[in-house]
């Protein structure tokens, strides 16, 4: 007997996908953000096939050249992949953080990113001028140094680097790798209250794009932060860098009255 044609689900069958003609929105651009949102939501999740073009086309009533202009901008944001012989594959969900007092590990678990840590560092050693300042103590006291690989669906997301107070709490490798380090802070009684922080970007060295899969040159989003306690005592100064690819802020800007 022939061996009959093996025919995978599509993911995005059971999408309530739609488009509505009468939008000034072009119909390529409503179909990638229904996908996009399916994405960050955990629907599409990272592996599934997206399914073939010409059934997505027909289904919705578009044109191929629609469907494929919606699929390569998601390709080109870095969410899908286009592999010979396989078809479109999600590759991942983009990890947008708001813009507020949270960790990083809470926001990936909140959003069902599935986070996972390795320590990379994780001593005692003298400040220098720049973090004592953001401390606010002498410099060459001593600061415990804590560097991090974080990872969302076993992938690179960001190198995370902070300096606290060297009493402040006990950073135990195991634990920091099983939680976040506010979680650590909430649960030894430190109330975190404030912080100051600042966004940039820049370009990533050899280690930095070797860590996090990224080539050397690669754009990274950079974070500093120096976070508060009650009582006004600094008790963290973060100088973190993101893959900008996998990785967003979001802001939300109010006019003054």
């Amino acid at each position: 007997m022939p061996k009959q044609p093996r025919h995978d689900p599509d993911p995005a069958a059971p999408l309530p996908l739609s488009v509505d003609r009468s939008s000034p929105v072009p119909l390529y651009f409503q179909l990638a953000q229904q996908l996009e949102s399916a994405i960050e939501g955990g629907v599409l999740t990272p592996g599934s096939l997206l399914g073939n073009e010409i059934d997505l086309a027909g289904r919705l009533g578009l044109s191929r050249p629609t469907v494929r202009q919606a699929i390569q901008s998601l390709v080109d944001k870095g969410l899908l992949v286009r592999r010979r012989g396989v078809g479109t594959q999600v590759v991942h969900s983009r990890v947008r953080r708001p813009l507020e007092l949270s960790s990083l590990y809470d926001d990936l678990e909140a959003s069902g990113q599935h986070p996972a840590t390795t320590v990379l560092t994780n001593t005692v050693e003298p400040a220098d001028a720049l973090v004592a300042a953001s401390l606010g103590i002498a410099e060459g006291s001593e600061v415990r140094r804590i560097e991090r690989l974080r990872l969302a669906h076993g992938e690179p997301v960001a190198r995370l680097r902070n300096h606290l107070p060297a009493r402040l709490l006990d950073c135990d490798s195991e634990r920091l790798e099983a939680t976040g380090l506010y979680r650590m802070m909430r649960a030894a009684g430190i109330t975190l209250h404030s912080a100051r922080q600042t966004v940039g970007a820049r370009a990533a060295d050899a280690p930095e794009a070797e860590l996090l899969g990224e080539e050397p040159g690669a754009p990274l989003l950079t974070m500093e932060r120096t976070t508060f306690d009650d009582t006004g005592r600094a008790v963290e100064y973060g100088s973190h860098v993101y893959r900008a690819g996998r990785y967003a802020f979001e802001f939300q800007l109010l006019v003054r009255p």
